[in-house]
């Protein structure tokens, strides 16, 4: 037992060393200085660190840290600093050894950036909202400081979802959920490309298994056919670039499983619909590097030459690059095969930027440059939305996220200053970017000398100026039409200023209420109460609604209570008796009282097991679910399970919007949920058709639809328009299969060109 327990340990010591070795290699390959000293002192003492400490898979824990300095080092290209942060990055975390120590070890800088890895451990997020909404600042604070510190914080988080299938089902989706929802958009704004598509690629895998493996299937298949198309569309350009001798290479580059899905379901068509599977990109070395913008458009001209250009596709990042530093010059192209074809010009310095991001900007940068760049202006938005923090988690997640997600337009003011806003911008945002005072006093604009209001959204090259009175205050509606994150921080902290002098007021209202009714002031029940009594979610909006006058206590909230008085009155009875005796009160409490909190006594009685799969059952006259209003999830649908404050499992599917929120805010709510397979219950789901008009095609369709026993009807509209008609058909059905099976009938009527399920009606 001993001499083999002794092989293993030998075993695992020469993978560690070989994989330390392959880190090495990596390294010495790079372009940075050989500082191969301090990155042997990290490993031998993160190796020494984490003796006998073991993954879940079971493999040593210190393959994880070599790892993600490999991919630091390999597909992100920083150099010795941020290889030994990487293999020391959880060092701090995980054993006795403290920031100091590091610091004394391996100096300031390398300890700093520990520390901040250290800080957002874990994963941004904790167990509670709030708790995660102050890790993530945490991590976009630190991420202000050094850049590096989220670039390896990236590695980390892709190291984890490559390796994320020894993982239970729900932490997974857990963890694919805060990916998809936070990194992925993250390393798109700092222009990790690559691994943001790995990221994105990896979350769906673990999100929609089925779905994953049908697409890369499908994917595998097609590639004869496609290579084909690439040779054809590729021959004339590559003659013609050799001809002219320039120095290039050529590929075509294929959508990712995540982003060809992403298509199918917002444009709603089946996989033989995405024609634009792949892209040629054409990667060029030019002669002088001052020439780069000039050869791009040569090989434009070259390319549009040979084929007819589509005049609204044209991108030119080269003469104004993305907020995130990509540069390229994008034409789309009429093919041989009559599909378009998208073509990327990019010179070998793009093309690095493109896919490792800002680090690639670092082997290129020449002196210090005193232009800011547009990376350190977004930096700066987030720390002034983190200084400014909304106060729900949720919505200050989604405030980040719509700096993180913006494709950009650029404005001028009017003296001819550019400014760089996020697409669908309106004037109001415009007014916030240039200062917080002139978009709490403007009363309207000028866009290109005509007068607008400030819900006017703005389009690239247009020429804006705000007009301001002393007199104006922030408005609540202001809310619907703003865009930008820095305009929404400032003025909900402006309406919240306002809203805290109304709610008070409120509050002092509420509290007569109490006092003149006898009811206690600090029991949650009457709250709960009155908040369902009005349909309001929280006690602040109830004092703000008070406040304003928009509801009041009248005799209806008061008949809410009049059963109570007398139990009140028994209870204050009753009290100084209780002492600290804690069960003194529960007999005490009437039966009456208690049966509106029924479904809360049920978490004493089943308290759902969030590690093992729950089965989602119905006979008939009892289940153990509910079905989310959001997305109407069927049998058949890719589901999770949500547990709410009562212990009940909430369906939702795990493409919604909603489920993408709670799977990166609530993880430990989420339970992995199965559909049983003897579900009698019927649930609604509407099919979109489309096709072409003519006369007796409603007949066939809903002939078609009698005809299969299994599908009721609920609804059905129908609109023609020039020929052409799109009907909305409401059913309800047992499965996903049900409808499936109904499209594909449908779709044998003639006229019909397709019939597909979209959200409900």
């Amino acid at each position: 037992m001993g001499e083999s327990s002794n092989n293993i340990e030998i075993q695992e010591d020469n993978l560690i060393e070989q994989e330390f070795q392959a880190l090495l290699t990596d390294y010495l390959h790079s372009n940075h200085r050989k500082k191969v000293d301090i990155i042997e002192r990290a490993f031998r003492f993160a190796k020494d660190a984490h003796q006998g400490i073991r993954r879940r898979s079971g493999e040593p824990y210190i393959l994880h840290p070599i790892a993600v300095a490999r991919i630091v080092c390999q597909e992100i290209g920083l150099g010795s600093t941020s290889i030994c942060s990487a293999l020391l990055h959880d060092v701090v975390e995980d054993t006795e050894y403290t920031v100091e120590d590091i610091e004394n070890l391996f100096g300031k800088k390398i300890a700093m950036i520990v520390a901040g890895l250290t800080k957002i451990s874990g994963g941004i997020f904790g167990d509670q909202a709030s708790a995660q909404a102050e890790n993530f600042r945490k991590l976009l604070l630190t991420m202000s400081e050094d850049i590096r510190v989220i670039l390896i914080k990236m590695a980390d988080r892709l190291h984890n979802m490559r390796t994320l299938g020894s993982m239970a089902p729900s932490k997974q989706y857990k963890i694919a959920g805060e990916t998809l929802y936070i990194y992925a958009p993250l390393a798109h704004r700092l222009g990790l490309f690559a691994i943001k598509t790995e990221l994105e690629d990896l979350s769906f895998k673990y999100e929609h298994p089925d779905a994953y493996k049908e697409i890369s299937q499908k994917i595998a298949d097609s590639e004869i056919k496609r290579q084909a198309a690439y040779e054809d569309f590729s021959a004339p350009i590559t003659e013609k670039l050799h001809e002219m001798g320039v120095k290039f290479e050529m590929k075509a580059r294929v959508k990712s499983v995540y982003s060809i899905w992403n298509k199918m379901q917002t444009k709603n068509i089946p996989f033989e619909e995405v024609y634009d599977l792949f892209a040629v990109r054409i990667i060029f070395d030019p002669e002088r590097e001052e020439d780069e913008k000039k050869e791009c458009w040569n090989i434009y001209s070259i390319i549009t030459d040979i084929y007819k250009v589509h005049p609204e596709r044209i991108r030119d990042w080269v003469s104004r690059p993305k907020a995130n530093g990509y540069r390229a010059l994008h034409v789309t192209v009429m093919g041989p095969d009559g599909n378009w074809t998208e073509v990327q010009i990019r010179s070998r310095k793009m093309d690095e930027i493109a896919e490792r991001g800002f680090a690639a900007h670092w082997k290129y940068k020449v002196g210090n440059t005193d232009e800011e760049s547009e990376l350190d202006i977004w930096l700066k938005t987030i720390k002034e939305i983190l200084e400014n923090p909304e106060p729900n988690a949720l919505d200050f997640l989604d405030t980040i996220k719509l700096n993180l997600f913006a494709s950009e337009i650029f404005v001028f003011t009017p003296k001819g200053e550019l400014k760089t806003l996020p697409k669908d911008a309106t004037a109001l945002d415009f007014a916030f970017t240039l200062h917080s005072d002139m978009g709490y006093h403007c009363i309207a604009a000028k866009v290109n000398h005509k007068l607008v209001p400030l819900s006017q959204k703005l389009q690239s090259g247009d020429q804006v100026e705000i007009l301001t009175s002393k007199t104006q205050t922030p408005k609540e509606e202001w809310i619907h039409f703003i865009t930008t994150a820095k305009a929404k921080t400032r003025l909900q902290a402006a309406l919240r200023k306002d809203k805290k002098q109304i709610a008070a007021k409120g509050e002092n209202i509420f509290n007569n209420f109490l006092e003149e009714n006898g009811l206690a002031k600090n029991d949650l029940s009457i709250v709960d109460k009155i908040l369902n009594h009005f349909g309001i979610d929280k006690k602040e909006e109830l004092f703000y609604q008070l406040g304003s006058n928009n509801i009041s206590l009248d005799e209806s909230v008061k008949k809410l209570f009049k059963n109570k008085s007398q139990n009140v009155f028994m209870k204050y009875l009753k009290m100084p008796f209780g002492g600290n005796n804690k069960s003194a009160p529960v007999p005490v409490k009437p039966e009456s009282v208690a049966a509106p909190d029924r479904k809360i006594d049920r978490k004493i009685d089943r308290k759902i097991d969030r590690k093992a799969t729950y089965i989602l059952r119905d006979d008939g006259k009892e289940k153990n679910y509910t079905i989310a209003p959001c997305c109407c999830p069927i049998p058949g649908d890719d589901v999770l399970g949500y547990i709410n404050e009562d212990e009940t499992v909430v369906v939702h599917k795990r493409s919604c919007p909603i489920a993408m929120k709670l799977k990166s805010s609530f993880g430990p709510r989420l339970v992995s949920t199965q559909w049983d397979e003897r579900i009698d219950e019927s649930f609604p789901a509407t099919i979109e058709i489309k096709g072409i008009d003519g006369v007796g095609v409603l007949n066939h369709i809903t002939k078609v639809i009698s005809e299969d026993l299994a599908i009721n009807i609920r609804n059905l509209s129908i609109e023609s328009n020039d020929g052409l008609f799109t009907g909305k058909l409401g059913i309800m059905v047992h499965d996903v299969q049900d409808i499936e099976k109904l499209c594909n009938n449908i779709k044998k009527v003639k006229e019909v060109k397709s019939a597909v399920r979209v959200k409900n009606i």
